[in-house]
């Protein structure tokens, strides 16, 4: 009889059961398990490389580089006075400076400089072709001369420069607007050049 408290012991007709020892594996069997065991290791491993290769390979695609700015998006040109004797200047022409900006991007070369008017010539200082860096300035000399004054605009309205820029993305031929400022000083350069031409 028991208490209720305590392990319970076994009655007259009872006997506690043995637990059975292990048998002795064969070597063979014991191979075996060593082989299973390296098995479902090298399986799991390859689980593992296979899980971290997808998801290295499923990752998503970095987003490129956005591309450089065309030349004619990254340049600008501005008028900024005329220029009183400049070293090289023929006789009847007009000097002028304008200013040739790089805002952005890889650098930019000016390869050609021109102007629209059959009567005029152009020539600058630096002569193109020449490169300016990315935010950077250069200051450009141009002189016009008169070769024909039938020709030559006698009230420009809004004339303007032709240049040719090329940067790492493209070459692009442009043309630019000076302003009011450069259409007036260039008709009164136009007018005196002409008006002593004529007489």
């Amino acid at each position: 009889m028991t208490s209720g408290v305590g392990p319970v012991e076994p009655g007259e007709d009872t006997h506690a059961r043995d637990t059975p020892r292990p048998r002795p594996r064969s070597p063979l069997a014991r191979r075996y398990d060593r082989h299973r065991r390296t098995v479902l290791a090298s399986v799991a491993a390859f689980v593992v490389l296979a899980g971290a290769g997808y998801l290295y390979a499923s990752r998503p695609e970095p987003r490129p580089a956005p591309p450089p700015p065309y030349p004619s998006q990254a340049v600008g040109l501005a008028y900024v006075s005329p220029v009183a004797g400049s070293p090289g200047a023929p006789a009847g022409g007009f000097s002028f400076a304008v200013l040739l900006s790089v805002r952005s991007g890889p650098p930019v070369t000016l390869t050609r400089l021109t102007q629209p008017y059959d009567g005029l010539s152009l020539t600058s200082s630096p002569a193109a072709p020449f490169q300016t860096k990315s935010h950077s300035s250069r200051k450009i000399i141009v002189t016009l001369r008169v070769t024909e004054c039938e020709k030559a605009p006698r009230n420009p309205g809004l004339p303007f420069l032709d240049v040719t820029l090329r940067n790492a993305r493209a070459i692009q031929a442009h043309s630019f607007i000076l302003g009011t400022r450069y259409a007036q000083d260039l008709s009164q350069a136009l007018e005196v050049a002409c008006s002593n031409d004529s007489g």
